[in-house]
């Protein structure tokens, strides 16, 4: 009898506890802020502006995601390589940062349906002659460490062998420093950030010579994988982004011309 009374108060604490528990979801409203990672480095997509104010366009989403939930946004400038540890460690809610949405980072944290699309662009030292992807065979070549395109550049520049090195850096400023100054000789990077680069004057003797043939990089927000409630919000707000038209406003607002499809033909409808 008493060994029938003590497991009956356990599974009653174990049911309070556990409807006691608050979820992320939960805890960022009743905290009254958002904590979004953004890639400040990275343009058009994150970025600062002559007040050293963040801007951008995962700025812009970060704002509508904090607004959506009634809640104040805190852009916490992340670069690439910190963006799942600023998570994992709780400084951040949420994954605003482009970025890849891979199998390999899904065994440590959730991702979201695509919010984003990327194609891939070749930009080069203008004194090197490289015109086009084949031709940074035999280059030093580059990109951001970590990233969907360094992971496929380097692959690219193991197949080509002897005469062909790959370097990896921290930020994609960095990048195009290295490639303004004759230390890279070509990079892999989105087309948004290889045109608004090249666009800004900021790197002298660089210019967007052609397309990778890299598959397009679908892109999603991220929280902790265990977070089911908040990934069914943040799922149903990339959703209602693309409904009420503001992914096609702040595409038109920070990158212009054609739309990119957040679809997959045979997954995503």
């Amino acid at each position: 009898m008493k060994k029938f009374a003590l497991t009956a108060v356990l599974l009653a604490t174990t049911g309070l506890a556990g409807a006691a528990q608050a979820d992320k979801l939960d805890d960022i409203i009743a905290s009254g802020k958002l904590r979004c990672a953004v890639v400040l480095d990275f343009p058009p997509m994150g970025m600062r502006d002559d007040n050293n104010e963040p801007i951008g366009f995962d700025v812009d989403y970060c704002n509508d995601l904090a607004a959506a939930l009634g809640v104040e946004a805190e852009i916490v400038e992340t670069p690439f390589p910190e963006r799942i540890p600023a998570l994992m460690s709780g400084r951040v809610d949420v994954g605003v940062a482009s970025t890849s949405d891979t199998l390999e980072r899904a065994k440590t944290v959730g991702f979201t349906v695509p919010y984003f699309a990327f194609d891939m662009a070749v930009t080069a030292n203008s004194e090197t002659g490289i015109d086009s992807f084949e031709a940074m065979k035999g280059h030093t070549v580059g990109a951001v460490a970590g990233t969907y395109e360094a992971i496929a550049l380097e692959e690219y520049v193991n197949a080509w062998g002897e005469g062909s090195t790959f370097r990896p850096y921290q930020t994609q400023a960095d990048v195009f420093l290295a490639l303004s100054q004759g230390q890279l000789d070509a990079t892999v990077s989105t087309s948004t950030v290889a045109q608004a680069t090249v666009k800004s004057g900021n790197f002298d003797a660089i210019e967007v010579v052609g397309k990778a043939p890299f598959d397009i990089d679908y892109v999603a927000l991220f929280t902790r994988r265990d977070e089911y409630g908040f990934l069914n919000y943040l799922n149903l707000f990339v959703n209602q982004q693309v409904r009420t038209g503001r992914y096609e406003e702040l595409y038109e607002k920070w990158i212009g011309g054609e739309l990119p499809d957040l679809t997959v033909q045979g997954v995503y409808r």
